[in-house]
C-alpha cells in the first residue's frame, strides 16, 4: 500500500503557501489507499471527474491560453480535476469531459486546439479541441512525486517536472516517458516547479533553494545554476529585451531575480514584500505583473528591472495570473485556491 511521504526542508513551512497546500493534498489519498489495494479500478484517478456547481470557486493552481491574442481561450485546472474554460475572462464554464478528478497542477498549450495538463498520481491529460474533452495518457496510482510543471515545444517533445527531482521526457505527445537525470549530488532530488522555454530556446527549470536548471540542447544535458537566492522559485517568464532573452522569476518571500542574459547568470530585485510570489505573467512588451500571497499584486514597467504595488485583491493568494486575451486596455485573470477571484482586473 502506497504511504503518503514526508515533504522535508521548506515544503512544509507556513511561507511555502499554496504550493504546501497543493503538496499537503497528497494526504488526502492515504484514506483511498485501501482502495487502491482492492483494484486501480476504485482509486480516485480512474474516474471522471464531475460536472460541480460551484467549480469556479474550488483551487485552482494554473492557468495558460490556448493560443495566442483576441479569441484566445483561458483554461485553468485545479483540485478534483475541474477543469475551467472561457472565452472572455469574465464568464467560466467547466470542460465538457475529463477522465480523472485527481488534483490538477499545470497546464500547457502549444496552439488553439493542442493542449496537455498534469498533476498527482502521474497524471497527464491531452486535448485537441480546445480543452472541452481531454483523454488519459499517464497515470502513476498513488505515486508520490506530483507533476508540478508541464512543457512542450511541439506535439511530440515535452518536459514534466515535480517533487524531489523528478524529471521525465516525451518525444511521442505525451504517450510514454522517461526519466532525466539533471544533476548529482545535492541537487539531484529538489523540488522542481517551474520549467518553460526562452526565446533563444534554452530550457529553464525554477527550483528549490534558489536553483535553476538549465538547458541547451532541447533537455538532453543539463547545467545547475545558482542564482544566489536561498527560497524556492515558483515561477518565472522569459521575454526578448532588445533581442536578448530576458527571464524573471519570482518565488518564497518576496524573492525576484533577474537574468539578462537566457538565465546564465541572475540579479536580485527589490520587490518591497515578504510576502511569497507564486505566479508572474507578461502583459505586452516590457509590463509585466506579478501575484502572491496575500492578495498581493505587483507589476514592473521595465521588463522586471524595478517593480511596484499595485491594487491587490483583499486577502485572497493568487496561485496564477494571466492577460486576458484580446486588444485595448490589460486585463488581468487571476486564480487562487479559493477559485476564480475577480473577473478580469486593470494591473
Amino acid at each position: 500500500m502506497p504511504s503518503t511521504p514526508t515533504i522535508p526542508r521548506e515544503k512544509m513551512t507556513p511561507s511555502s503557501g499554496w504550493l504546501g497546500a497543493a503538496v499537503l493534498a497528497l494526504a488526502t489519498f492515504s484514506i483511498t489507499a485501501q482502495a487502491a489495494e482492492s483494484g486501480a479500478s476504485d482509486w480516485p484517478t480512474s474516474r471522471p471527474a464531475q460536472m460541480r456547481a460551484q467549480a469556479t470557486n474550488g483551487p485552482l493552481l494554473a492557468a495558460t491560453t490556448a493560443g495566442e491574442g483576441a479569441g484566445s481561450r483561458i483554461i485553468a485546472v485545479g483540485d478534483h480535476g475541474v477543469i475551467l474554460l472561457s472565452d472572455d475572462g469574465k464568464t467560466y464554464r467547466q470542460a465538457r469531459s475529463v477522465p480523472t478528478r485527481t488534483m490538477l497542477t499545470s497546464v500547457i498549450f502549444i496552439d488553439r486546439n493542442n493542449g496537455w495538463a498534469a498533476g498527482h498520481d502521474g497524471v497527464v491529460l491531452k486535448t485537441a479541441d480546445g480543452g472541452e474533452t481531454w483523454k488519459l495518457l499517464r497515470q502513476q496510482y498513488g505515486e508520490e512525486q506530483p507533476i508540478l510543471s508541464i512543457w512542450f515545444g511541439d506535439a511530440s517533445n515535452g518536459l514534466a517536472v515535480g517533487l524531489f527531482g523528478m524529471a521525465l521526457s516525451t518525444g511521442d505527445g505525451g504517450l510514454s516517458w522517461n526519466p532525466v537525470k539533471l544533476s548529482d549530488g545535492d541537487a539531484a532530488d529538489r523540488h522542481l516547479y517551474r520549467i518553460l522555454g526562452t526565446p533563444a530556446g534554452t530550457l529553464l527549470i525554477m527550483a528549490e533553494a534558489g536553483t535553476v536548471f538549465r538547458s541547451e540542447d532541447g533537455g538532453k544535458h543539463w547545467e545547475e545554476i545558482d542564482t544566489g537566492e536561498k527560497g524556492s522559485l515558483w515561477s518565472a517568464v522569459a521575454f526578448s529585451d532588445n533581442g536578448v532573452s530576458a527571464v524573471v522569476a519570482v518565488g518564497m518571500r518576496g524573492h525576484i531575480i533577474r537574468s539578462a542574459d537566457d538565465g546564465k547568470s541572475w540579479q536580485p530585485i527589490v520587490s518591497g514584500t515578504t510576502q511569497s510570489l507564486t505566479d508572474i505573467a507578461r502583459l505586452s512588451g516590457q509590463d509585466l505583473a506579478i501575484g502572491g500571497m496575500g492578495g498581493t499584486l505587483l507589476s514592473s514597467s521595465d521588463g522586471g528591472r524595478h517593480v511596484k504595488s499595485a491594487p491587490g485583491v483583499d486577502d485572497a493568494s493568487i496561485t496564477a495570473l494571466l492577460k486576458v486575451p484580446g486588444a485595448g486596455p490589460a486585463r488581468l485573470a487571476l486564480f487562487s485556491m479559493a477559485g476564480v477571484l475577480q473577473p478580469a482586473v486593470k494591473p
